[in-house]
């Protein structure tokens, strides 16, 4: 006549957690996000900062290479924009966040990685 099962699914449930297990469940969650910002968030943080610096840096005169791979020197400069000269009478306009680095760094870099077979 009476279904038990029904009986047993309105049964009052059991007492809520307390503080402390409440806690305890949000503790993985701030380990994992302390992991990713010592591991990833930090170091991109530090090199955006170095590359805003070395942008604020720049000079006329100086060799520099493109995000897109363009070797040239710098022969003229506003806020936002930087001519280079990547050979003789040729010169393009290159947004001043697209340049990648000091030439040289660079292409000590490339010749390391010819020499030890990487590259």
């Amino acid at each position: 006549m009476f279904d038990v099962g029904v009986a047993y699914a309105a049964a009052p449930a059991a007492p809520s957690a307390g503080a402390g297990q409440g806690f305890m469940s949000f503790l993985p969650l701030i380990l994992i996000f302390g992991v990713f910002y010592f591991l990833l968030i930090r170091p991109q943080q530090k090199k955006a900062k170095e590359h805003q610096t070395f942008l604020a840096g720049l000079k006329k005169g100086e060799n520099v290479v493109t995000s897109g791979g363009l070797f040239g020197v710098i022969t003229g400069m506003t806020d936002t924009v930087v001519t280079l000269e990547i050979a003789e009478k040729v010169r393009v306009k290159v947004s001043r966040q697209h340049i990648l680095g000091a030439a040289s760094t660079v292409k000590s870099g490339e010749a390391e990685a010819v020499k030890t077979g990487g590259g």
